[in-house]
């Protein structure tokens, strides 16, 4: 049984409230204590009952460690009692000292102030099962927050660096009277409720701050905290017609290259042009589409068209959308997934809720901030999570850019997001060499990825915990949801979705079954039981919304959209791969 504990110090910092916080986040049950309180609990009960975690700040710590010289009975209970400790820094660089010198036994460890010319922060290759997807990952020094933060060097035969720079180490662990004693040199924990100010979350900005404690968690509440049962991952390219060649892409070559390299592309597919797709290329999506999808990009592709809050033109938009693509499926046999990505990554709150009672799964995008006059605030805690559901507990899955690097897909993982790229047709060029480092980069990781279909990794990203013997939680984000029993024995499932509006709920579905389900404090819940290795299939489906227009455009914007489509191709097809021809050529 798993105990986490705050200890705590008078005068402490808001840290504790941040550690708070995660622990909250990843489901891991905690309380507060003095030092004084914590030793008079590991006196009671069952010495095998309770396994303790503590989480302290340096001077905390410090604390707890004095009490125990020369107190042999507390000291066996230490051993006994306790499984491991995370400690951060505080804001005293003599206390973090001191504590270093304690722990190593060494009293050459010195404590000096880190600064952005300390090189790459490396995360050890050297212990997987701690450091999980983040085994060997890299950031520079310069692209990280690393102040206010302290670099611990010394001999350290006592344990080992989990993650340094040039000059020492910033996480480490050490040995204390048995107990494995985590150390971060970061002055601070990260406040998962501080408000997003950009389109995503940047690891490379908080990387002390944040992966020392969430690598923590993981290890140390392994079998109490949430977690996703598979890495899924997609590529998404946007905007190419189905043609031979568009841009930078050869659709031939690029699925030799994913059955070589094993990894899967969805096309974010243009409605607009839905007569326009190729014969020889349709065969290649109908007859691999374990390696090929496609999904709904807007509807015509014009600026801005699911910014807008007049919910009646979304709502005509977004039917335009999927009339033209099931046109596109009956005449070509490619099935598409209701899966809006948006165009430019422009998006409102009212488009969240018509594409909610269009029965579409879910949204992925880059962007997580509306363009709305008075957005909702986005916290750090809201991106972290599966997918954002803070737009009418729609989801909006994010992607990220092949410039955010490894480190951010990595960090995905760990949270348990799935990772999801996106680009254009550019990010081919050079004969598919950048985009074969990213994927080679993510392949080599230390957890392996499920590579599937768009649709496919959003029906399997949720979030799961063991709830009881033969009985498991889960968290649901998309409206549908794809379960499989591995168990090899009879399974029971708690399913939650969060949902504001329960009234706009029409049914929930496993496969044909109806389930019956009850709405409580902002959450729909409901059960099901499946047979060891059954799969099925959970959709929540919504009220259509009734509109009062048919929606029609006139002659002038049909005519600006066919001239917006044709011009943006010929960028695609000669002025762009003009431009990367010549760069090439000057570089040689």
């Amino acid at each position: 049984m798993h105990q986490a504990v705050l200890l705590t110090a008078p005068g402490a910092s808001s840290q504790g409230s941040n550690l708070a916080k995660l622990l909250d986040f990843f489901g891991v049950p905690w309380q507060n204590s003095t030092a004084k309180e914590f030793f008079a609990q590991i006196h009671e009960g069952d010495e095998n009952s309770i396994k303790f975690r503590l989480l302290s700040s340096a001077g905390a710590f410090l604390e707890v460690i004095d009490r125990l010289k020369g107190n042999p009975e507390d000291v066996r209970l230490w051993s006994r009692r306790v499984h491991s400790a995370f400690v951060y820094a505080g804001d005293s660089p003599e206390i973090l000292q001191k504590l270093a010198r304690r722990l190593t036994g060494d009293d050459a460890t010195v404590v000096r102030e880190m600064n952005s010319t300390a090189g790459d922060l490396r995360v050890t290759d050297q212990w997987n099962g701690f450091c999980a997807v983040m085994a060997g990952v890299r950031v520079a020094a310069s692209a990280a927050d690393v102040q206010p933060s302290l670099i611990l060097n010394g001999s350290n035969r006592s344990g080992r660096n989990i993650i340094a720079a040039d000059g020492g180490a910033t996480f480490l662990t050490l040995g204390y009277e048995n107990v494995a004693v985590f150390l971060s040199s970061s002055e601070s924990v990260i406040d998962i409720d501080s408000e997003l100010t950009s389109e995503n979350f940047d690891i490379r900005k908080n990387f002390l701050t944040a992966v020392p404690i969430v690598l923590y968690i993981r290890w140390a509440f392994a079998d109490a905290c949430w977690n996703s049962p598979e890495a899924n991952a997609c590529l998404v390219i946007d905007d190419p017609l189905l043609k031979p060649d568009y841009g930078c892409v050869n659709f031939k070559e690029l699925l030799a290259l994913m059955e070589r390299h094993h990894f899967a592309t969805n096309i974010a597919f243009i409605p607009w042009n839905w007569r326009r797709s190729n014969p020889d290329v349709v065969r290649l999506f109908t007859q691999r589409p374990e390696h090929y999808s496609i999904s709904i990009h807007g509807s015509d592709h014009v600026a801005a068209e699911f910014g807008s809050r007049d919910r009646e033109q979304l709502y005509w938009k977004i039917k335009r959308a999927v009339d033209r693509m099931s046109d596109h499926e009956t005449s070509t046999g490619i099935s598409h997934e209701k899966v809006m990505v948006f165009p430019q990554g422009i998006f409102s709150e009212a488009a969240m809720d018509v594409l909610k009672r269009s029965n579409f799964t879910a949204a992925v995008n880059t962007d997580v901030l509306s363009v709305d006059p008075h957005p909702p605030a986005i916290r750090i805690s809201d991106v972290w999570d599966v997918a954002l559901m803070r737009y009418g507990s729609f989801p909006i899955f994010t992607r990220r850019y092949p410039e955010q690097e490894i480190a951010n897909f990595a960090f995905d993982i760990l949270l348990g997001k799935p990772c999801i790229i996106g680009c254009h047709h550019d990010f081919c060029r050079d004969r598919y060499k950048h985009l074969l480092e990213l994927v080679n980069g993510l392949n080599r990781l230390v957890r392996p990825l499920s590579w599937r279909s768009l649709g496919e990794v959003v029906k399997r990203s949720f979030r799961q915990r063991e709830f009881s013997a033969g009985a498991m939680e889960i968290e649901m984000y998309g409206t549908e949801l794809q379960l499989e029993n591995y168990s090899g024995q009879r399974q029971r499932y708690l399913i939650q979705r969060r949902e504001p509006e329960p009234s706009d709920i029409r049914d929930v579905r496993a496969d044909s079954s109806q389930l019956t389900w009850s709405f409580a404090d902002g959450w729909v819940r409901f059960e099901l039981e499946l047979e060891g290795d059954q799969e099925a299939t959970i959709r929540i489906q919504f009220r259509d919304m009734i509109a009062g227009s048919d929606g029609k455009e006139n002659f002038s914007y049909r005519v600006k959209t066919r001239l917006r489509r044709y011009l943006s191709e010929v960028r695609d097809n000669y002025i762009v791969t003009t431009k990367l021809r010549f760069a090439d050529f000057v570089s040689r």
